[in-house]
Parts: C-alpha cells; structure tokens; sequence
C-alpha cells in the first residue's frame, strides 16, 4: 500500500469522499411506492394478502425484463398493480395514451399505461401456469392506483376495464376482501422472481438495476452462490486528511441471511451493474459506494420463453 504513488492516492481520496446527492425526483417516486406497500402489508394482514414490491419478470418477445410496481397474493387472486403518484391531471385519448398535465405548464405523454400493465398481468398468469402445469383457474385483476391526492382524474379512467383507485380506496379492498383459502403454488410462483438490485453511493444517490459482478475476487463469488435470500453491503470509507497518505482499504461486511462475510477493497477495484436507463452495462468502484441490498436470485427466468404475444 505504501508503494502507491501520490496521484493515485489523491484520486482514491477523491472518490472516498464524493458526494453524489440523490435524485429528488425519482426518490419522490420511489418513496411513494415504498408508502404504499407498507400500508398494503398493514391492511392485507388480517384478510392473508401477500405482498411482493418491484416485480420483475421475464419478456423474451420484447426482451430484457419487465416491472411491476406492486403483485398481491391473496388465496387463488393475483392483484397487479400498477401505481402513479402524479399530481396535476392527465387525459386519456383515443389510443389510450395518458397524457399527464403538470401544475407548472408541462405535459408528458406516459404512453399506454393500461395496456403495458394489463400485458404484463397476462404474462405473470401464463408463467404461473407453465410453472404448475396446467390451468390454476387464478383469478387475476389489474388495479390502477393513483396515490396523490393532488391528481385529478378524467372519467374515462373507468372505462378501461381495470380496477381504479385511490390511496384510501385501494387499503378498503385489501382491507374488506377476504379472499379465501391460499393457493400455496401461486404463492411459491411470486417468491420464485426477483427484483431490482441497489447500490448506493456516497451522497445518497440510488443506482438499481442488475448487478453483474461484485468484482472481489473467486472466495466472495463462492461465499454467495445459491442464496436465497437477498445480499446486504454496508462500507466504511477512511475519508481523514491522515487516510491520504496512510490510505488504509475501505470494510466491507456483507450479510446474506444469517451469513456474514468481511472483506478489504483496496484500491481499484470495481462492481460491474447495468443500471436502469443505461445502453450499457458500467464499472462503479467501491470507493464510491456506500451500500448494496441484492435481490434474491429469480427461480423463474426459464418461464414465458415460448409464450405468444399476450
């Protein structure tokens, strides 16, 4: 470590001590889908909804994977939820585009919102089905819920054929709906997907996507394969004026389950993630990172390969 020149030293003091501000307005989003699964678990508890938060499954027509916001298990129902938090008001038009009027003077066009969800509920049931062999008869609704109160709806929201809802609406139903005895095998299918990755950088900024390699080397690759259970980071920077020149290696302390790891990142090394929006996937080096939570590795991303367009 002592041999390291001075110029590497300051760049890896630099990166150690970066600040990278979260992103305001995707937070805004995030938090607000973070709110309502909370409250979602609270109020399905007594009536046996189970709750699964960011669900992505696979699309081998259009490629990559495909999100879902929010899934609900509940006996042999499936609730597929698709939540906006816009605020302002949106239009519908012809081809069912949603056309959303902010309260500053700017609009955007959020495509076929309806659609895309309804799509992806359809795939979810045939990948269900595939998994189990047949026909589960899983009753499956699509639920559209508009969670900021400072949104004003066209009536023709209810002509979709989905289930619209507020906040306060969406908690009655999870909360007035029993729906019956569970379908064990319909629970199984939503714990086999996973979501996204995260990494968080110094500052507060929140990457998501996929995690392709921690980049630490074959023991940690080892130590992690076959979890079924999500891979939590957390890392301490030495940021001093005295780590300049020491330049002691960042701890990282991994935890999986009841598993726990420590491990030294000295400098230069680097995870490999394709995050979100990205043509690309991108080298962050751990110095700049702050903490990781992993998804759970998919059991299901065989299913859906041979599925016709829904």
């Amino acid at each position: 470590m002592n041999s390291m020149k001075l110029s590497q030293r300051w760049k890896w003091w630099r990166e150690r001590r970066r600040h990278h501000p979260p992103d305001d307005i995707h937070r805004a989003g995030e938090l607000a889908e973070q709110r309502l699964a909370k409250i979602s678990r609270a109020a399905g508890k007594k009536n046996g909804w189970h709750i699964f938060e960011s669900v992505r499954i696979p699309d081998a027509e259009q490629g990559g994977k495909r999100e879902i916001d929010l899934v609900i298990v509940g006996g042999n129902t499936l609730l597929v939820v698709e939540q906006k938090h816009w605020s302002g008001s949106f239009e519908i038009n012809a081809d069912e585009e949603f056309i959303q009027h902010r309260k500053n003077g700017t609009t955007h066009n959020h495509s076929t919102v309806n659609q895309r969800i309804a799509r992806k509920s359809r795939m979810l049931v045939a990948m269900h089905n595939e998994r189990v062999g047949k026909d589960d008869g899983v009753d499956v609704r699509v639920v559209l819920a508009f969670t900021n109160r400072n949104l004003d709806w066209p009536s023709n929201v209810m002509e979709l054929g989905s289930i619209v809802k507020d906040e306060a609406g969406f908690i009655e139903l999870l909360e007035e709906e029993d729906p019956g005895k569970l379908n064990p095998a319909l629970l199984e299918t939503l714990q086999g997907f996973g979501t996204w990755d995260e990494v968080e950088l110094n500052g507060g900024l929140m990457c998501k996507g996929d995690v392709l390699d921690l980049g630490l080397g074959d023991a940690i690759t080892e130590w992690q394969a076959g979890r079924r259970v999500p891979l939590q980071g957390s890392i301490v920077h030495p940021k001093s004026v005295l780590s300049l020149l020491t330049a002691p290696p960042s701890q990282l302390s991994l935890q999986a389950g009841e598993r726990h790891m420590e491990a030294k990142l000295p400098y230069g090394k680097t995870l490999k993630m394709h995050v979100v929006g990205q043509k690309n996937p991108e080298e962050i080096p751990w110095s700049t990172v702050a903490s990781l939570n992993l998804s759970t590795p998919s059991l299901n991303d065989g299913l859906g390969q041979h599925l016709e367009k829904p």
